[in-house]
């Protein structure tokens, strides 16, 4: 249960706790304020996207709880006493994950505005379902819309991180991945 605090101009704030990434933030949030703000502004985690804003384009997808949530959708009073990880999280002790890495290995990051909310809704389905079929993959990304070439590379490289194929791909000369 959040703490209440109302400030000299009479607004109700609310006092939080969330675990971004592993580290416990306390913060004094508005009742209307959405996770993605709070990420993005009190805690600069910019990887976090604001796209559409309506929960549409899955672009502010975050892991809350493990599970993918679109955090435009999410008040960050909602958001109390639970685990967040956002792309910041993903990769460790500076190595990237095994979706980055074969997002990357794929070409499947594109203009990369999707890749965040693609790479945890990814995460989330590999961490539930470590072997998923094509059609598994594509039902756990539908929520992010990418709006530059398609899902074709993303898919591919989702179900080569399944398979433990995450070495880069060598290119040959004029391959347009």
């Amino acid at each position: 249960m959040s703490q209440v605090i109302t400030d000299k101009n009479g607004v109700k704030r609310y006092l939080i706790t969330i675990n971004v990434n592993g580290d416990s933030h306390s913060l004094l949030v508005k009742g209307n304020a959405i996770l993605t703000n709070v990420l993005r502004d009190d805690l600069n985690l910019t990887g976090t996207k604001k796209g559409c804003e309506l929960g549409d384009c899955g672009s502010c997808t975050v892991l809350l709880d493990g599970k993918p949530v679109d955090s435009c959708m999410v008040l960050a009073v909602e958001a109390d006493g639970r685990e967040i990880t956002t792309i910041e999280g993903v990769a460790a002790n500076g190595q990237l994950d095994d979706i980055q890495q074969s997002m990357l290995n794929h070409a499947a990051v594109q203009c990369g505005y999707c890749t965040p909310g693609m790479v945890l809704s990814a995460k989330a389905l590999l961490t539930r379902n470590p072997h998923p079929s094509e059609r598994e993959v594509r039902e756990a990304i539908a929520g992010n819309l990418c709006r530059c070439t398609g899902y074709v590379h993303i898919v591919e490289a989702v179900l080569a991180a399944s398979r433990g194929e995450i070495t880069p791909v060598d290119l040959k000369e004029g391959d347009s991945r």
